[in-house]
Order: C-alpha cells, then sequence, then structure tokens
C-alpha cells in the first residue's frame, strides 16, 4: 500500500470523525432543546436520595445526548450554589451510565440498518426547509443528525474496510499491532479524547474498528484499556469549565475525575491480570458471529459497548454507597480561599452569572429566577432602611442607599447582559416570554430602589427643616408599610415558587395598601382644613406616602411576572 492510500485512509477517518462530531452535537443541542423543560423538571428535583440522583443524571444524559453536557450544568449548578456536592456526585455517576447508550447506538452503524437512517436524515432536512414551527424544525433536526451521526460512521468504516489478507489490510493490521502494552494503550484512551473532548467520538472509533475485524494490539482486553482511558478524558470537559467558578464547582469537577480514576485502576488491575476477560465475558455473553445483520457481524461491536456500560455501572455501584466520601476528598483537596466567604464587594450582585447554564435555557432560567430573588430582597432592604430611617429622622443612611442603588444598577446591567445572552438560546417561544418578563422585573427592581433613595431625600427635608408629623399620622405610615413589607413576602414567594394560587391574596394586599394611601391623605387634608396640620408637611407628607404606595405597586408587578401573559396582562386587567 503506497504513501497516497495511507494518507487517504487518514484523511477519509478525519472526515468521517468531523462529521460524527458535527451529528452529536447536532442531535444534543436539539435534544436539549425538545426536552429543555424535562430537564428543569428533573434537576429541580435533586434530592438528597443516592438513587434518585444516578437517575436523574442517567435520564439528562440521554435526553441532552451527552454525559460532558451533564457535568458541565452540574458543575455550573453547583457554582450557582443551587446544588449541594452530595447532589452532584449522584447526579454524575448516573451521567457515566446515561452515556452508555450512545455506545449501543454507533455499534449499529456498521450495518445495512444505516440506509434507514440515510431515509430518516432526508427527512429531518426537509422538516427543517419547510415547516414554520420551531418544535417541528427542532425535532426535524435531531432527525438530520441522527443521518449525520450515522454517514460520519460510515466513512469511517469505508475507510478501514479491508479484504482480508489484502496489503491495505495488512498494514493497517500491522500498525494496529505495534502498541500493545495495556498503561500505553490507557494513555492514548486519555490523550485522544482530551483532544477531541468527546468519549463518544473515541468509542466510534474504536468499535468501527473492531467490527470491521481489524485487532487492536495483541486483541484481548487491548481495545478495552482504550475504552478506559476515554472514560478518564472525558473528565477534562469538566475539569476545564472549572476553571476560575468557585472552589464547590471545581470540587464537582474534580469528583467526576476521581469517579472515574478510581474505576479505571480497579478495572485496569483486573484486565491486566484477567488477560482472557473478553474472550471469556464479553464473548461469553455475545459470541462473535451470533448477531450478523446484513452480512455484517454485529457482535465485535456490541461487545464494546456491553465493556463501556460494565464499566460504568459496575463502578457506579461500587461507589454509591461512598458519596460523602468523594465530598470529603475533593474538600480537602480543593481548600476554601479565605476570601471565599466573604461578602460581595459593591456591583457584585449576582456574582459572576454562569454562561455554563445556558447550554439549557431552562435550566438558565431557573437560575437567573433564583438570583433575581436575591436581588429582589436587596433592594427591598434598601426600603426597609429609609424608611426606618424617616421615622428616626436619621439622615446618615443616605450616602448608603445611594450606594446600594450603584450596587443595584450594575446588577442591573449584569442582569440584561445575560439575559440577551439567554435569548439568543431560548429554545422555545414560552421561554422567549419569560425572558421578556424578566427584563420588566430587574426595571421593577430599580424602581424600588428609586423610591428609598427618594424616601431619604424626604427624610432630610423632614429633619433639616423642622417639621413635625402627628403620632396618629406615623402610627397609621408604620401599619401601611408593615402591609408592604407582607406584600413583599408574599411577592418574593410566588415570583420564586411560581405559585400563581396566591396572586389573589396578593392582590387583596395590594388593595389595602392603596386604600390606606387614600385614607392617609384624606385625613392629612381634614386636618388641614381643620387647622391641626402644618401646611409645610403637605408636599413631605403626599410625596412619601404615594412613593411608598408606587413602591408596592411595582412589587405587585414582580410577582404578576409569573402568571400567564406577564405584567402586561396583569396591567390590562387593571
Amino acid at each position: 500500500m503506497g504513501t497516497w492510500d495511507i494518507v487517504k485512509i487518514i484523511l477519509q477517518i478525519l472526515g468521517g470523525m468531523g462529521t460524527f462530531l458535527v451529528g452529536m452535537k447536532m442531535l444534543s443541542e436539539n435534544m436539549t432543546k425538545l426536552a429543555h423543560g424535562k430537564l428543569k423538571k428533573m434537576l429541580n428535583k435533586t434530592a438528597n436520595s443516592r438513587f434518585a440522583g444516578v437517575g436523574i443524571g442517567a435520564a439528562v444524559t440521554v435526553l441532552g445526548q451527552s454525559s460532558a453536557f451533564t457535568t458541565v450544568m452540574v458543575v455550573g449548578l453547583v457554582n450557582a450554589g443551587i446544588m449541594t456536592l452530595f447532589q452532584a456526585t449522584a447526579i454524575i455517576m448516573g451521567a457515566n451510565i446515561g452515556t452508555t447508550l450512545n455506545a449501543w447506538v454507533i455499534a449499529l452503524g456498521g450495518s445495512d440498518i444505516t440506509v434507514v437512517f440515510f431515509i430518516l436524515a432526508a427527512i429531518g432536512v426537509l422538516m427543517t426547509m419547510f415547516s414554520k414551527k420551531e418544535r417541528v424544525v427542532t425535532l426535524g433536526s435531531v432527525i438530520a443528525a441522527f443521518g449525520i451521526i450515522f454517514v460520519g460512521l460510515k466513512f469511517m468504516s469505508g475507510a478501514l474496510t479491508f479484504e482480508k489478507g489484502s496489503d491495505a489490510y495488512l498494514s493497517v493490521s500491522n500498525v494496529l499491532h505495534v502498541i500493545k502494552d495495556p498503561f500505553l494503550l490507557l494513555f492514548i484512551g486519555i490523550a485522544i479524547t482530551a483532544l477531541v473532548q468527546s468519549s463518544t467520538a473515541v468509542n466510534a472509533i474504536i468499535l468501527t474498528m473492531v467490527s470491521t475485524g481489524l485487532t487492536i494490539g495483541n486483541g484481548g482486553n487491548a481495545a478495552l484499556y482504550i475504552i478506559i482511558g476515554s472514560n478518564i478524558g472525558t473528565c477534562v470537559t469538566a475539569l476545564i469549565s472549572s476553571l476560575g467558578a468557585s472552589p464547590n464547582a471545581k470540587r464537582a469537577a474534580l469528583i467526576h475525575f476521581l469517579f472515574n480514576l478510581f474505576g479505571a485502576a480497579i478495572f485496569m488491575i483486573v484486565l491486566v491480570f484477567w488477560t482472557g476477560f473478553a474472550d471469556t465475558v464479553l464473548s461469553g455473553v455475545i459470541p462473535t458471529g451470533s448477531m450478523e445483520v446484513g452480512g455484517v457481524d454485529m457482535a465485535p461491536g456490541m461487545q464494546i459497548a456491553l465493556f463501556h456500560t460494565l464499566f460504568n455501572t459496575v463502578n457506579t455501584l461500587l461507589f454509591l454507597p461512598f458519596v460523602k466520601g468523594f465530598v470529603w476528598i475533593a474538600e480537602h483537596l480543593v481548600r476554601e480561599r479565605a476570601a471565599d466567604g466573604a461578602p460581595l464587594p459593591h456591583g457584585e450582585l449576582y456574582g459572576e452569572l454562569d454562561d455554563r447554564l445556558l447550554r439549557s435555557p431552562s435550566v438558565a432560567l431557573g437560575y437567573m429566577y433564583e438570583e433575581t430573588g436575591k436581588v429582589f430582597s436587596y433592594a427591598m432592604a434598601e426600603l426597609d432602611k429609609s424608611f426606618d430611617a424617616f421615622l428616626k429622622k436619621d439622615v446618615s443612611v443616605a450616602e448608603e442607599i445611594v450606594r446600594r442603588n450603584a450596587e443595584l444598577a450594575a446588577a442591573n446591567r449584569k442582569g440584561v447582559s445575560y439575559l440577551v445572552k439567554l435569548t439568543a438560546q431560548s429554545a422555545a417561544l414560552e421561554d422567549e416570554k419569560t425572558v421578556s418578563d424578566l427584563h420588566y422585573v430587574l426595571n421593577d427592581i430599580m424602581r424600588v430602589g428609586e423610591l428609598a433613595d427618594n424616601v431619604t431625600k424626604y427624610t432630610r427635608h423632614y429633619a433639616e427643616d423642622g417639621l413635625v408629623f402627628s403620632d396618629e399620622f406615623l402610627e397609621m405610615l408604620r401599619a401601611m408599610y408593615a402591609k408592604i413589607q407582607r406584600l413583599y413576602t408574599l411577592s418574593l414567594e410566588i415570583f420564586l415558587k411560581k405559585d400563581t394560587g396566591l396572586l389573589p391574596k396578593l392582590d387583596a394586599l395590594e388593595n389595602e395598601v392603596d386604600a390606606d394611601r387614600k385614607e392617609l391623605i384624606s385625613t392629612h387634608i381634614d386636618r388641614l382644613n381643620e387647622g391641626k396640620c402644618d401646611p409645610n408637611n403637605s408636599g413631605i407628607f403626599i410625596n412619601l406616602v404615594g412613593n411608598l404606595e408606587r413602591a408596592a405597586d411595582h412589587i405587585t408587578y414582580i410577582a404578576h411576572s409569573v402568571e400567564e401573559g406577564g405584567r402586561e396582562a396583569y396591567l390590562a386587567k387593571v
């Protein structure tokens, strides 16, 4: 076989791998879009049960078609403080099981069943070209992605399919037979997977080789060492994604690495000493020559898929009782920095909004709601502080309120920027509507902060101009503000839990605040007419009560952003 023949084989393999990876990326992205609601529900059910975590991890990986997708998402959720390390560890173990489905799908790639997928690919392309419905286009992309995956596999198998005994067959076999050392084969699996950042791609290459009758190393367990290495190499994606993240996020990525490293060590010991493992166990379950489809023996590929499943399932069963142990090791290897527990510096509300979560818009939305709820609380604390200062004639808080408003403004810019990115990733029209509502919520939060600043201005006039308000007025004002505080508590609960059933209670309370404003102003006018109130108080009095009522309005709008139609539907009703 000449040099040009070798070059053509290498180019065809690379082309097939590239096509395969494009198909996998398309499949992962569009499956995530189709399943975005289910992903959110699953990840929201992260209980403290090990078995539930494994099930969630496996299911999310099957839906997302990528263990790297799941582990990166987990790192992001841990970084956001939404998920604990205990929960993350079980989910990561489940993700390793979920990804084994891909190996079984790839094992079909060498058979004539690929013709079916070529036809489906054509159907998928037509669906994306002629449908105007986003969900149908996404479904068409999923179908087309399956076809592209099998086109890539067909390219690779075509490059490695030779007539036994031919010069090409002997040349390729001689190259594959050169490397026989188990630990060198393990390293090759790690290196190639780290390079392409896809264990599925490495599995596809190995499956294609064995399915075409080629022997790696000295046969036996040789191919299995590369598969083990690919499981370690796939951890690189999560490790890279944890760079610059919180210590807990780094720990989650480290746990993923340790899980696969310890599992690899156990299996390497078994395989090195049990040289006949593949021939005894794998061939015993799926005998060579027992699964012919269209004249192609599927057994060798199925054996590799079986080992991949066995590796991840056995490791999960072995290590699941020691989840807390993995957490303990990770916490001791990645120490908490002294500054990590310190309050966020000025302008750092929202912290670092995690772009990792954008891979699943629904999960990113849930994260945004959690973080926006914290900013909402910050703004309300600002209003509480300014109102308390008014009652005490304390002008010293004015400077702090200005600083807090600057922090709210910085948070608003950061939140808007993240929502813009989220819009670009939005998987469905309902997501786009929710993102739009969150823009309004950010504005409402800003308005609460600005109204708090207004109250400090009234406090300055109250203190410096020597104004006097009656005990009756101040008591009525306290009662009104107590209702605004209850309104906030209810609004925050509705916003975070999406509990629209509490909206009637919220609206009733907001009506009481409106009634209190009217009563306060009416009482003030009566007192003015009776000469019991200083006219100089009037401007401060009316503006203060009006500003507090407007704050209640914005608090109410935030709660109504979660109902169908959002804020706009509520304003249309009132």
